[in-house]
């Protein structure tokens, strides 16, 4: 399944009660395989998960580090951008070089890239070596 379809899918299963925005990703490990994730809300907010950030735990979960390419799929006008939140997530996991699609369910799509999306982004190069 392409990322596009896996995002799609899996968008449909996002818990969204109280926004009724329901945001689905799909992200393309090194291994070449594919995680998803979709946005759980909590009636705490903000203690909700966004889609990127469950795809990239389900990464973590099964063993990757490295991310090479990410979808993210949302019913909105436009393609809908990750959050300050998720992009630095992002930039954790890929290199500013990876291609992020962002997408609607209508078809609408533009393509970016992490380092685009996150210019300057704070990096284990800032951290002191200890």
């Amino acid at each position: 399944m392409s990322l596009k379809e896996t995002a799609a899918q899996v968008r449909l299963n996002a818990y969204a009660p109280y926004s009724g925005f329901r945001v689905g990703a799909a992200i393309r490990g090194a291994s070449g395989a594919v995680y998803a994730g979709c946005n759980v809300e909590n009636v705490a907010y903000p203690e909700g998960t966004c889609a990127e950030a469950g795809a990239i735990a389900a990464m973590v979960a099964a063993g990757e580090t490295v991310l090479t390419e990410v979808y993210v799929i949302a019913d909105s006008p436009e393609p809908v951008p990750p959050c300050g939140g998720c992009r630095q997530k992002l930039a954790e996991f890929g290199t500013g070089e990876v291609p992020v699609t962002l997408a609607t369910v209508q078809g609408a799509e533009t393509v970016t890239r992490i380092a685009d999306l996150l210019p300057g982004a704070f990096g284990a190069a800032h951290m002191p070596r200890g």
